[in-house]
């Protein structure tokens, strides 16, 4: 029988009965800030959770993000080498990404216009000189996360959107760190069956406001065209989006500055203590403190988080409901 047959290809070279390919090299782009940036403060709010499949930080400090751009799915790897700051893409959406890069890690974002009146705040500045506000120019993936954090812990919404997008998603393009995924379409949201939600705890309330979202995703997107404040209101149009929703949103796809949130039920209490000794401010008390920073609140607030002065916790952690048992 001996040469009757082809021999047999090595397993390893064939999966799905295609040949595997070495991904194709990345499009690469090369930016220097002009000023001090500290990589995992611009890009850290951008992650949801260790977990996240979107975002992964490696151990030679770069970043990886997976995105749905307004040209497709893209990958986009970022590196810090002494003052110059590397993307490479793939994808469909990698020109988009690469284009958006200076955006994205701050470079319309001017840190001088924050001038601090309280020491703590000076001194913190003073430290973390490489803090600038990121601006994806992509609304829904910061919209739909930011939907699922609302009136639950932290836990349970990680959990939420990391099985969603796991499930729902598809792969990250070329050479992505391992399970890393880009979120669905606003399609494949829109077709997501109830139990499915159920199953990642989401409540109907929570699916809902997504669900009217994903359905004027085209509309939600344009905001990311404009000023912060009327992007705010454009996104609030949509029951079950709020002032926190939408402050939450803007923060990350347009990299406002005085996007404060409100509504929190941690953040009022932490500013009030580092700034007034009031561990128990409310909304109104938090704004009035942050008043002398009109314009620059959000950086304020994040000021106030990275300087570590918060009250100690007297309450046990809420606990996660966990209604996909139910």
């Amino acid at each position: 029988m001996a040469g009757r047959f082809a021999p047999r290809p090595p397993r390893a070279a064939v999966r799905g009965g295609i040949p595997r390919q070495a991904p194709a090299p990345g499009r690469v782009r090369v930016w220097v800030p002009d000023g001090p940036l500290d990589l995992g403060l611009v890009l850290g709010p951008l992650r949801r959770g260790p977990g996240d499949p979107t975002f992964r930080t490696m151990p030679d400090g770069s970043v990886w993000r997976a995105s749905r751009t307004p040209a497709g799915p893209g990958t986009l790897r970022v590196t810090a080498r002494g003052g110059e700051l590397r993307g490479e893409a793939w994808g469909p959406g990698a020109e988009w990404l690469l284009e958006q890069l200076p955006r994205m890690l701050g470079a319309e974002d001017d840190p001088c216009a924050f001038v601090p009146r309280h020491r703590l705040l000076a001194v913190t500045a003073h430290r973390r000189p490489g803090l600038r506000l990121a601006r994806t120019g992509l609304v829904l993936e910061s919209l739909i996360p930011s939907v699922l954090e609302q009136k639950v812990t932290t836990l349970e919404a990680y959990q939420a959107w990391r099985l969603l997008v796991r499930k729902f998603g598809e792969p990250a393009p070329g050479p992505a760190p391992g399970r890393m995924c880009v979120m669905p379409s606003a399609r494949t949201w829109a077709l997501i069956p109830s139990w499915e939600w159920h199953l990642a705890g989401v409540d109907n309330k929570r699916a809902s406001t997504i669900l009217r979202a994903v359905r004027v995703a085209a509309r939600l997107e344009e905001a990311a065209g404009m000023n912060p404040a009327a992007a705010q209101e454009r996104l609030e149009l949509v029951s079950g989006i709020g002032p926190w929703t939408s402050a939450e949103t803007v923060q990350r796809s347009h990299g406002a500055p005085d996007a404060v949130t409100v509504g929190d039920l941690h953040l009022p209490g932490i500013v009030g203590f580092a700034l007034g000794g009031d561990r128990y401010a409310d909304d109104a008390e938090m704004l009035r403190l942050l008043e002398p920073y009109a314009g620059q609140r959000h950086r304020a607030a994040r000021l106030v988080l990275l300087s570590g002065r918060v009250p100690e916790k007297r309450a046990p952690r809420m606990a996660p409901r966990g209604i996909e048992r139910l």
